[in-house]
């Protein structure tokens, strides 16, 4: 006869395969997804990426600008600039879906590099020319800095906004990464990433968890400005626990996630200068109050890549894209290299 004990331990082994493992995609008769209603693309390897265009005509442009989103977000991102601005300078935005984000195809076999060929392939398709710019934002900068490692003769200047940063890679001295609970944070969850996904999904939609719109003001998160920001934009509509339990949505998160936060095959600031002739530049900007990416960490990888120009935003947190003049800014620094006084650095100082 079993004893209460091995059923115990029974039912806790059964645990803790159940979450290894994704729950299975539902099989029950289900609507299906609408239609795309995007321009897409189709990749060599048969997916699709899906594209949004604006500013001037491409064919009128005289800087063609790719656009990379970050975690949760999608094409359908802000990026404000003064109109008369795009007009004057003729500026063409492209944005798109990375993969598994809105109207774009999963990639199962996602990773840094892919990342790099999908824009490369994106701009081929849409005749961008030899070369274009690229910003990438939060998440979207993993792709950014993977252009630079992969396809640096495509590029025509490149800016990285609040750009994540990954804890692996092995120029970061210990002393400076060791205590950072953010550090602590993304160990854990790539943790449960790697070994427990279906665990990892069960815990961030649990009712007993903040609601998404708790967590976007959560001050532990953003700062005052971003906080007030949250009240006029959407938000992060992919990380609701609706949206969360769907596991097409939940897959692409994770996967994105894992590609940006596991180990590389490369280390950023072994880089090399990809405008050695100074015919461009690479860009970082930095909010003094990112609670999200310390701006320590920035302005070490500026130090060991003197071809970076940094600019921090003395008040700004992570959410300095969607500040009032900020993306004009960007613009003009990456564009005609105006730089403002305003962003400069200051002296190193510690934030409470």
């Amino acid at each position: 006869m079993i004893s209460n004990t091995a059923v115990v331990l029974m039912g806790f082994l059964g645990m803790l395969y159940m979450a290894t493992q994704l729950p299975p995609p539902p099989t029950s008769a289900l609507p299906e997804d609408p239609p795309p209603t995007s321009p897409r693309i189709r990749l060599a390897d048969g997916r699709h990426l899906a594209y949004r265009e604006s500013g001037v005509p491409k064919n009128k442009s005289k800087y063609k600008i790719i656009i990379v989103h970050g975690f949760g977000s999608s094409k359908e991102m802000s990026f404000h600039a003064p109109q008369e601005m795009i007009d004057e300078l003729g500026i063409y935005f492209l944005l798109y879906d990375r993969a598994g984000y809105g109207e774009s195809d999963p990639n199962p076999k996602r990773s840094v590099k892919s990342e790099a060929l999908d824009i490369e392939e994106l701009a081929d398709q849409l005749q961008l020319g030899s070369k274009f710019y690229v910003i990438g934002v939060s998440m979207g900068s993993y792709s950014t800095w993977s252009c630079i490692k992969y396809i640096p003769h495509r590029l025509a200047g490149v800016a990285l906004v609040v750009p994540v940063v990954n804890y692996r890679w092995p120029s970061f001295p210990d002393s400076l990464i060791k205590d950072d609970y953010r550090r602590k944070l993304v160990q854990s969850a790539l943790w449960f990433a790697d070994y427990a996904p279906g665990l990892l999904q069960w815990w961030v939609t649990q009712k007993w968890l903040p609601s998404t719109s708790v967590m976007e003001r959560n001050p532990a998160f953003f700062n005052t400005k971003d906080i007030d920001v949250l009240k006029t934009i959407p938000g992060f509509p992919m990380l609701t626990k609706d949206k969360l339990r769907e596991r097409g949505v939940f897959d692409t998160l994770h996967r994105d996630f894992k590609a940006a936060f596991s180990h590389w095959d490369f280390d950023p600031m072994d880089l090399s200068n990809p405008f050695p002739q100074n015919q461009s530049a690479v860009h970082i900007w930095q909010g003094y109050e990112d609670k999200v990416v310390p701006f320590q960490l920035q302005r070490y990888i500026s130090s060991k890549l003197p071809w970076i120009q940094y600019h921090e935003v003395p008040d700004g947190g992570h959410l300095i894209v969607h500040y009032a003049g900020l993306c004009e800014a960007i613009l003009r620094a990456l564009l005609l290299g105006e730089e403002s006084l305003h962003y400069k650095p200051g002296t190193a100082k510690i934030v409470s």
